[in-house]
């Protein structure tokens, strides 16, 4: 199998699995889903001047935009893996693992950073936890699932 194709299916079972971790939180505690991925697609949509509509319709294509940019940041970063990954001597998957998952997780805060919609330095210790628990998950199931596929 292709490289990237097994980091492809590795990226995503990574989005898959930290989903799950951040759907499971919010089920446990009853905190709310986070509305910074819809305002990053809703920012970077008028940047570029895409029409989302106005009212609900836009509040809903904003949410959905937001949804696809984490989709394709953990796939986008499975396949990187997948190019990069094969052609040097591996670290191991508790190296990899966590290393991939904080890349993403730098990769996924740093335009809501940049756009002032969050501040890290301002989180609290759950808000840290309820972050970077999902992607060290991300990292350690994305490089899993690529190793398995060997």
């Amino acid at each position: 199998m292709h490289p990237i194709t097994k980091g492809l299916l590795a990226g995503a079972a990574g989005t898959l699995a930290l989903d799950v971790v951040t759907y499971g939180d919010m089920l446990l505690r009853g905190r709310p889903s986070s509305s910074i991925p819809a305002e990053v697609a809703g920012r970077l949509a008028g940047r570029v001047r895409i029409p989302l509509g106005g009212g609900e319709e836009k509040e809903n294509r904003t949410q959905a935009a937001g949804a696809l940019m984490g989709y394709a940041t953990g796939v986008g970063a499975g396949v990187a893996y997948g190019l990069f990954g094969h052609r040097r001597p591996a670290l191991s998957g508790w190296t990899a693992g966590p290393l991939l998952g904080a890349a993403v997780m730098a990769g996924a805060n740093a335009p809501a950073t940049v756009l002032r919609l969050t501040d890290p330095a301002s989180w609290d210790l759950a808000s840290w936890v309820s972050d970077v628990v999902p992607h060290l998950v991300y990292g350690l199931t994305t490089t899993a699932a690529y190793r398995a596929m060997r």
